[in-house]
């Protein structure tokens, strides 16, 4: 039992239990539960103090210094709602070595490049020495005398370097290696992130800088630290990327100043990170003469349609159990259309190994992709390729019938916009976007009679 008098609560989620434990049972984080004082202190009352400010009608505010400023990184300013805004914190979380410090460079550069004597950019690194990070700055092109660099992990040391620098843009890389001399524990703890990031936060609100703090990201991919740090930004994004291939995607996970569910496409080069503005041709394999095991699908990643190549290889098996192996896609519901393949599209598969794999690097998990898995299959299997001009969109019931899936008519105006002609769809999928035709298939069976219409 707990003490008399004394209650303990989760630093991360706020939970209060009776008695110490090691892992909070309401949020499941280790080491989070901390002591609280004698008894929670009487409420009183507070008197009413003279406001900083007088309130005024909503409509006479003045807006024109909320104005978000580009950082001259276009893939990322659309994530952001148009670019930073005054005062704004932003949180980049994502894995080690997928590039956060490589696009934060980019972002110094060009803020300082535009302005640099006006309002020069800092950046701060508690993980690397300043030569480290002027390296690599030099191989990526990126040094202007606008840009300055410190390397520091005390809080304190960053805010004088802002009142000497008077910065346009703070960078922080990484929250997680920084410490407040007002907080406990060691950097990267849960009292030390908390405090660093309500010490930055704070600076940028009372001056108007905005700040990028890069973050840590768990095993799971959820932003290390406590769950608080998320409340506290103004914008949560992640970096993601596979490490053997050259996409990388910023997506926004929340925003104050624009969509939270957008994303920015980004390729990692030997010289740098460079913008995708179109960024479909990275996930088809161009060839000359169409091939037996291949479909074309539209996915949406936030609000944006992305074109994708689905694969599939069919072969004999020798094994007592074939295998199935899935690459960028949901092996679930790849090993579901297989089943429904076999028993409603009447496609012998239980003694076929059967491979599925994206191109490029692309990772799908929507139903929307189903369809094209289907289609990718039963091509490998009959060994006949499908029409080049073809994409194919829908996801498959285990009965067989192919359902509606949102954004149809969005899906099949970037169709169009790349130059296919024809495209598998649900039935009543709503208005089809003039220079595609459309054909509806009800099940798989209809879908698969659909592909060999338009190959004739």
């Amino acid at each position: 039992m707990g003490k008399k008098g004394i209650s303990y609560r989760c630093a991360e989620c706020g939970n209060e239990v009776a008695k110490w434990v090691g892992r909070c049972p309401e949020c499941q984080a280790w080491g989070t539960v901390e002591e609280r004082g004698d008894g929670r202190p009487p409420i009183a009352r507070v008197a009413a103090g003279a406001p900083s400010a007088p309130a005024r009608p909503i409509a006479e505010v003045d807006v024109e210094a909320a104005r978000a400023r580009k950082t001259g990184v276009s893939e990322l300013d659309r994530v952001l709602g148009g670019g930073l805004v005054p005062g704004a914190v932003v949180l980049l979380a994502g894995e080690p070595g997928v590039g956060k410090s490589t696009l934060l460079l980019e972002v110094a550069y060009r803020w300082a490049a535009r302005d640099g004597s006006a309002s020069p950019s800092l950046y701060v690194t508690g993980e690397e020495s300043a030569g480290q990070v002027r390296l690599r700055a030099e191989r990526t092109g990126n040094l202007h005398e606008g840009m300055f660099l410190a390397a520091e992990s005390d809080l304190a040391a960053i805010l004088g370097h802002v009142d000497a620098v008077r910065p346009g843009l703070l960078i922080v890389d990484s929250v997680q290696t920084m410490s407040s001399p007002q907080a406990e524990g060691t950097p990267g703890g849960v009292t030390q992130v908390r405090a660093v990031t309500a010490g930055l936060v704070a600076l940028a609100k009372e001056r108007g800088l905005p700040v990028v703090l890069v973050g840590h990201v768990t095993k799971d991919g959820s932003v290390a630290g406590p769950r608080v740090l998320e409340h506290l930004v103004d914008v949560v994004l992640h970096f993601e990327g596979d490490r053997h291939s050259t996409l990388r995607l910023v997506r926004g996970v929340k925003n104050r100043f624009g969509a939270a569910d957008e994303i920015g496409c980004f390729e990692l080069r030997e010289d740098g990170i460079a913008g995708v503005p179109d960024p479909s041709g990275l996930f088809m394999n161009r060839t000359l003469e169409p091939v037996p095991g291949t479909a074309i699908t539209v996915t949406v990643e936030g609000k944006r349609p992305l074109l994708g190549e689905v694969q599939a290889l069919v072969a004999s098996s020798t094994l007592p159990q074939p295998r199935r192996a899935v690459s960028g896609l949901d092996s679930a519901r790849v090993g579901m259309v297989l089943a429904v393949l076999q028993k409603r599209g009447k496609l012998p598969l239980g003694d076929k190994d059967v491979y599925t794999a994206t191109v490029g690097g692309m990772k799908v998990t929507e139903p929307a992709v189903d369809l094209a898995v289907a289609l990718a299959v039963a091509s490998a299997a009959q060994d006949v390729a499908l029409p080049p001009r073809l994409v194919a969109i829908g996801e498959v019931g285990l009965a067989g019938e192919v359902r509606r899936v949102t954004g149809v008519g969005r899906r099949l105006a970037e169709a169009a916009r790349l130059g296919f002609t024809h495209a598998i769809v649900p039935p009543d999928s709503g208005k089809v976007p003039d220079g595609i035709r459309v054909l509806e298939a009800g099940d798989v069976a209809l879908a698969v009679l659909a592909a060999q219409r338009a190959r004739a």
